[in-house]
């Protein structure tokens, strides 16, 4: 067994863990940092995300002339979560959060060379305005990969570097504990019969979630989104297996809220998968018609994305199979699909700001489009509806698609269009209407485009299923990231932060995300845990 001994251990090498460490040796603090990522390739979940933080009071949103105020926000937090009577360190978190965004994350970022793309994202607004009141969704340059390799590099060159151990391939399976105090871990070691032992002061959990192992998804499924899936797609590594969680557990921590998920409900099964069940969540057009497995659009509130997601799984949770389609055209695809992830938006993983500028004025990208056409079995074109149905039956294998009941919703659908905005009567136009007021949004949102124009063609079909992403619940914090037992105590010796917490006190947005809140508090949790441990809380 390999024997290390340190002041702190950090479990996890993902950005909780990154930020966690770059504040430790900040303050000088000897620090063991564990990744168990087989291939040595820290910085786990946020590698492959989008990059969007949920930010206010920002220069960027000064520019783009967005009042917003931590009063605001967090009211609007309250609005989106509906936190129980329980839920008191969350509240607790969400407090914190709304007064130091600003400072703990953006300034941090900005501090070490993360910039921001200048236009801000209008997310989550909720069906019924209880979601974002303004704009607060900024997006990194270079994505959640270009986050972390930064910060990663940071570590690398840091003035304290001597203080850092970083172990790859090392994948901690139990926290040793004495006389009611953790004192450090064990693992094992990827592709080696070797195992370890870290002897610490500290112990900081940052393992992510759960969402990485359907088969403990669907045990803590919250029926609100129906029975949990048969046909649930996976868009989480499976290291985040939620292990640490019942080790946790077992330490004497208190593990909560984990019904509490942040799915999507446009998932597609990945074209070049890298694991069982592996998925794509797209960021689905929003001038596509929704439709249900036998292509009826669904109703009579028609489903929109960009305002509520918690509702979109629920909605499609609780249909018969739990399986959807949008359907659109081409013109449609380009301008507004959409994949979350750092890979499927390279512009802005690689920082090109006149390419993105671009491809917005002419109305997209067709090469994502043409990707999945070509490559991803969910994604169907033809050159006519009924040609179109047909198709989509093919994908599905099986004659649930009704030709004759699809065609005549859209062109229900298209003929409201036609009528001119006087006499148009549909939410989902209205919606559309609204979106595109915020400029941002009016680039990214085709003008009330029919589905049946024979010039935007060919006709797309997207079958589409929930997959499973994030953790909203976890080990539950105090506002200094200590994991507390049942009693309500924080255990000696042990810390946690990141997704592996429910992003903060076991799940510090409630039910419902106002989006962007991830990457950010893996940042927030992780140095509200150094400034404990070194003592400057």
């Amino acid at each position: 067994m390999h024997t290390y001994k340190t002041e702190v251990a950090v479990i996890g090498a993902g950005l909780a863990g990154i930020a966690t460490t770059l504040e430790l040796l900040d303050f000088n603090i000897p620090v063991v940092l564990l990744d168990g990522a087989p291939g040595g390739k820290p910085g786990g979940q946020a590698n492959d995300a989008f990059g969007g933080m949920l930010l206010s009071s920002t220069p960027e949103q000064a520019r783009n002339k967005i009042k917003d105020s931590p009063e605001l926000l967090l009211s609007d937090w309250h609005n989106a979560a509906c936190f129980s009577a329980e839920d008191h360190w969350p509240r607790l978190w969400a407090e914190l959060y709304a007064e130091q965004n600003r400072p703990a994350i953006y300034d941090w970022l900005k501090q070490r060379g993360i910039r921001f793309f200048p236009s801000v994202q209008w997310v989550e607004r909720g069906l019924y305005g209880n979601g974002n009141s303004v704009p607060r969704y900024h997006i990194a340059w270079g994505c959640g990969r270009g986050v972390v390799q930064t910060l990663l590099q940071q570590l690398e060159s840091h003035p304290n570097r001597k203080q850092l151990t970083l172990l790859h391939n090392h994948r901690v399976n139990t926290l040793d504990q004495s006389d009611g105090k953790i004192t450090g871990c064990q693992g094992s070691i990827s592709n080696e019969p070797r195992t370890f032992s870290v002897s610490a002061t500290h112990t900081v959990v940052c393992t992510g979630g759960i969402n990485g192992n359907l088969d403990k998804v669907r045990q803590h499924w919250d029926p609100c989104y129906g029975p949990a899936p048969d046909n649930l797609l996976s868009g989480s590594s499976p290291d985040a297996d939620g292990a640490m969680h019942d080790e946790v557990t077992r330490a004497g921590g208190r593990v909560v809220n984990l019904n509490q998920m942040w799915n999507y409900a446009a998932g597609v099964r990945h074209p070049e998968p890298a694991f069982p069940d592996h998925g794509l969540s797209l960021i689905p057009p929003r001038s596509a018609l929704w439709m249900d497995r036998h292509g009826r659009r669904i109703g009579p509130m028609p489903l929109i994305t960009g305002f509520d997601t918690h509702d979109l799984c629920k909605q499609i949770g609780n249909l018969p199979g739990q399986i959807s389609w949008q359907v659109m055209n081409y013109r449609i695809a380009v301008r507004e699909l959409a994949v979350s992830g750092t890979d499927t938006n390279p512009d802005f993983r690689d920082g090109k700001l006149h390419r993105v500028i671009w491809n917005t004025l002419r109305g997209g990208d067709p090469a994502l489009v043409d990707w999945l056409l070509n490559c991803c079995p969910d994604v169907v074109s033809a050159n006519s509806p009924e040609e179109l149905a047909g198709k989509m039956n093919h994908a599905a294998g099986n004659q649930d698609v009704h030709a004759d009941d699809m065609i005549n919703d859209i062109r229900t659908y298209d003929s409201n269009i036609a009528r001119g905005k006087r006499l148009q009567n549909d939410d989902q136009i209205r919606r559309l209407v609204q979106l595109r007021n915020w400029l941002p949004d009016r680039f990214r949102t085709c003008n009330l485009q029919p589905v049946l124009d024979p010039g935007a063609g060919p006709l797309i079909a997207i079958r589409e299923q929930l997959i499973s992403r994030k953790s909203m619940g976890g080990m539950q914090t105090d506002t200094h990231s200590r994991v507390l037992s049942h009693t309500g105590n924080a255990i000696p010796g042990l810390y946690a932060a990141g997704e592996a917490t429910g992003f903060g006190g076991g799940g510090i947005s409630g039910i419902r995300s106002l989006e962007g809140t991830f990457l950010s508090n893996c940042i927030l949790n992780g140095r509200r845990a150094a400034q404990s441990i070194a003592g400057r809380l």
